[in-house]
C-alpha cells in the first residue's frame, strides 16, 4: 500500500520560504539548546528552560535568515564557482 504524498506537499514556488523557515527551526533549537545546557546545565530546569529560549531565538532567527539570505547568496556567489551547465 502506497500513500499519494504529492497532494500533500507545498508547490515548488514555496521553496524559498520553507528552506528559511525550516533553517530556522532546526538551527534555533540546536544552539538554544547548547546555550540553555551551558547556562543551566541538564537538568530539570534545562527542560523548563529551553522551549522559551528556543520560542525567543526563533522569532529572531527567521526573520534574521529571510533578510541575510538575498545578501549571503550574493557572498556565496562571488567565492564559489557556478556550476557547470
Amino acid at each position: 500500500m502506497s500513500i499519494n504524498t504529492s497532494s500533500r506537499r507545498l508547490p515548488a514556488r514555496y521553496a524559498a520560504i520553507m528552506m528559511p523557515f525550516v533553517l530556522s527551526i532546526v538551527m534555533s533549537m540546536v544552539v538554544s539548546a547548547v546555550s540553555t545546557l551551558k547556562t543551566i546545565g541538564f537538568s530539570e530546569a534545562f527542560f523548563a528552560a529551553w522551549p522559551i529560549a528556543w520560542l525567543l531565538s526563533w522569532l529572531v532567527a527567521l526573520p534574521t535568515l529571510l533578510l541575510v539570505l538575498p545578501m549571503v547568496r550574493r557572498i556565496v556567489a562571488l567565492v564559489v564557482e557556478p556550476a557547470p551547465r
